[in-house]
C-alpha cells in the first residue's frame, strides 16, 4: 500500500505518462470511423475504450503490482472482495463516451488512487484539448495545458453574483432548475465528462451540481483534484463527501464546489 504521504513524484509522472500513453491510442482511434458496441447497462463503448483501459492496467500493474485494480471496463469484482482492499486504482479510461461519440472532444482518463475508499490522488487528462489536472491531497492541485508548466490551482472562494456553474452536454435534468432558482442570476457551462469537476477546482466556476446518475469511475480522480484544490464534493442535501467502493458503484446526487459555499445551498 502507498501512504498517503509517499505519492512520491515518482509515482505522480508514471501516472502522468499512463493517462497520456492511453490518450495516444484514444486519439488514434478518434480520427477513424471507429464501430460502436452498447453494453448491458446501455452505455455505449467503442475500442478507444478496451485498448486505453489495457494500458493503463498494464501500466499501473507495473509501478504497484500488489495494488487491486477497479475500472469501468475491468471484470466484474465482487463486493465480498473489494470490501477487503485498503487501497486500489479506480479507473475510467474514456469517461464522456459520449462525448468522444460527438466529437466534441470533452472527454477524459481518469486515474484515481483511493485509500480507505476516500480519493488520495487522481490524474484527468483530456487528450483532444491536451489538458491534464493532477491532485493529492499532500501537494496540492495542478494544471497544464498543452505540455506547458503545471500551474497550481484552487477552487473559488468566494460566492459572487452572477454565480458561474458547470453543467452536463449529454445529461440535462429538469431538476436543475429547482437548483437555480436558489440564485438571483448565474451563468451556465455546459460541458462534458470529470472536465466539470475540474472546472470548479480550478476556478472557472463556483458549482457544479450532478443531479441525475454517475458512477463511482466518473469522480474518484477528480475528486482527488478538488479536493487537493480546497473544494470537495457532497451528496446533494447533505455536508458528507462521496463515498467509494460501496456494494453498488452507482453514486448519489451531488454537488461539487467549495465546502463553505456548498453548505449554503438547498
Amino acid at each position: 500500500m502507498i501512504a498517503k504521504s509517499h505519492i512520491t513524484n515518482e509515482i505522480i509522472q508514471s501516472v502522468i505518462k499512463i493517462a497520456k500513453q492511453a490518450g495516444l491510442v484514444i486519439m488514434e482511434v478518434y480520427k477513424t470511423d471507429f464501430d460502436i458496441q452498447i453494453k448491458n447497462d446501455k452505455s455505449p463503448v467503442t475500442e478507444a475504450d478496451t485498448r486505453a483501459n489495457e494500458i493503463i492496467i498494464d501500466g499501473l500493474l507495473k509501478i504497484t503490482p500488489d495494488i487491486p485494480i477497479l475500472s469501468e471496463e475491468g471484470r466484474d469484482i465482487p463486493y465480498e472482495e473489494r470490501s477487503k482492499w485498503e487501497s486500489f486504482w479506480l479507473v475510467d479510461p474514456l469517461d464522456g463516451t459520449k462525448e468522444y461519440i460527438k466529437k466534441n472532444d470533452e472527454f477524459t482518463v481518469n486515474i484515481a488512487y483511493m485509500q480507505n475508499n476516500l480519493p488520495i490522488f487522481g490524474v484527468v487528462y483530456a487528450p483532444a484539448l491536451d489538458e491534464l489536472y493532477w491532485g493529492n491531497v499532500e501537494k496540492g492541485a495542478y494544471k497544464s495545458i498543452a505540455g506547458k508548466t503545471y500551474n497550481k490551482i484552487n477552487v473559488r472562494t468566494q460566492l459572487n453574483s452572477p454565480v458561474q456553474i458547470a453543467t452536463s452536454r449529454s445529461h440535462p435534468s429538469p431538476k436543475m432548475d429547482k437548483f437555480l432558482s436558489q440564485f438571483k442570476s448565474n451563468d451556465l457551462h455546459p460541458m462534458g465528462s470529470s472536465l466539470k469537476i475540474c472546472s470548479v477546482a480550478d476556478g472557472r466556476v463556483h458549482f457544479y451540481p450532478r443531479l441525475g446518475p454517475t458512477m463511482e469511475w466518473d469522480t474518484g480522480a477528480s475528486h482527488a483534484v478538488i479536493k487537493a484544490a480546497g473544494g470537495e464534493i457532497i451528496k446533494y442535501g447533505t455536508n458528507k463527501p462521496l463515498k467509494y467502493n460501496k456494494e453498488d458503484l452507482l453514486n448519489p446526487e451531488f454537488i461539487a464546489g467549495n465546502l463553505n459555499s456548498i453548505e449554503s445551498l438547498n
